[in-house]
């Protein structure tokens, strides 16, 4: 139970305009552009992209300025300001196959057709700090590589061609909207995908993690990662087809895991699976792997009571909003609750002096 604070509006003013005096820091120092966080601090922009539901790297951008760059708070104001937007209509599925990519690799096949192409990425460098940027330098430009010409198919085509991979269910009507209705369990694959995907970066890859250290029956290979920009098309009844609106940069992940069969399937190889906004390839592989350890019940394997196969408290706890606004809802005044149990201590302990003075007594 709370309380109302009162005649505290004058020093809630002043938290506010010191926050801002924080938030602007030394005068001396040029202060950030929108622009340059949106452009230097890339992979930021694409988390808050990723887990506020909202692909625009501006909004984005200004979001981790205001926010002083505490990233949850800056996801918390982008889908606060989502709930404002209208809905005038739903793309079409974009299909990653056209991905233009910007990366591309493979841990399951060497010579994967259509090329490795490693992209920009931190997985060659030393981890060594370069004192270089910290005199403002420019970098020299990257070589210009040619972009791939045509479709890239994905290499798990390859192994259903085969009939190595399980096959994916069509998906007969439109998923549930996650953004719109709250969650319920159980949950489809494709709301618990949703779910993942605006999920905490850090809890995601925690819950990934465990299952690598053996918290369920979890051996991945990441068959592809990508990343790269993808068309999204919109139909327009008026017109009776569907027409470019704009490109998104995803980054997606497929997992391979092996599979010893059940009852009703052969052995063969199951997958997982991850999808993301913008270049996130650590949170789009966690994805993929808590996915897979969710599927057990599908499977027909066996749940051996790992936290990564427990769909209630992945999906419950992943939700960073839904976590941080419980956690910090304790800090506001909880006077009376307090006061309450403040009494009933000291009257505990007043009863138990007294029957501790009776005791001695007899």
């Amino acid at each position: 139970m709370y309380v109302a604070v009162k005649g505290g509006e004058r020093a809630i003013d002043n938290a506010h305009a010191w926050l801002a005096e924080e938030r602007r820091g030394d005068l001396g120092v040029a202060e950030l552009s929108v622009a340059q966080i949106r452009e230097q601090l890339a992979l930021a922009v694409n988390r808050v992209m990723a887990e506020g539901s909202l692909y625009d790297p501006d909004l984005a951008a200004l979001a981790i300025k205001q926010s002083r760059g505490d990233l949850i708070e800056a996801i918390f104001l982008i889908r606060a300001y989502r709930t404002t937007l209208p809905r005038f209509g739903a793309s079409n599925p974009v299909e990653t196959e056209n991905m233009a990519c910007a990366r591309r690799v493979s841990a399951t096949f060497k010579d994967a057709p259509g090329g490795q192409v490693l992209g920009p990425t931190f997985d060659y460098t030393h981890r060594l700090l370069d004192f270089k940027l910290a005199a403002e330098g420019e970098a020299a430009p990257a070589p210009t590589a040619p972009a791939p010409e045509g479709a890239t198919p994905h290499i798990m085509s390859f192994l259903d061609r085969e009939g190595l991979i399980q096959a994916e269910p069509e998906g007969a009507q439109t998923p549930p909207d996650l953004t719109r209705a709250p969650l319920e369990l159980p949950a489809a694959r494709a709301l618990r995908l949703q779910a993942l995907t605006r999920g905490d970066e850090g809890f995601i890859l925690g819950m990934a993690y465990s299952t690598q250290r053996g918290y369920a029956r979890n051996h991945a290979f990441v068959a592809e990662l990508r990343i790269g920009e993808v068309e999204v098309e919109l139909e327009i009844p008026e017109l009776g087809f569907a027409i470019e609106i704009g490109d998104l940069t995803l980054t997606e992940c497929e997992t391979v895991n092996q599979f010893q069969g059940s009852k009703t399937q052969p052995p063969q190889f199951t997958r997982g699976y991850g999808l993301v906004f913008g270049m996130s390839e650590r949170k789009a592989i966690s994805m993929a792997l808590v996915d897979r350890a969710l599927r057990w019940a599908e499977l027909g394997e066996d749940n051996l009571g790992a936290p990564a196969q427990d769909e209630e408290f992945v999906l419950y706890h992943a939700d960073n909003i839904q976590a941080t606004g419980f956690l910090e809802h304790i800090k506001l005044p909880h006077y009376v609750d307090f006061q309450s149990e403040l009494e009933l201590i000291r009257k505990l302990r007043r009863e138990a002096a007294g029957s501790a003075v009776q005791e001695a007594a007899q």
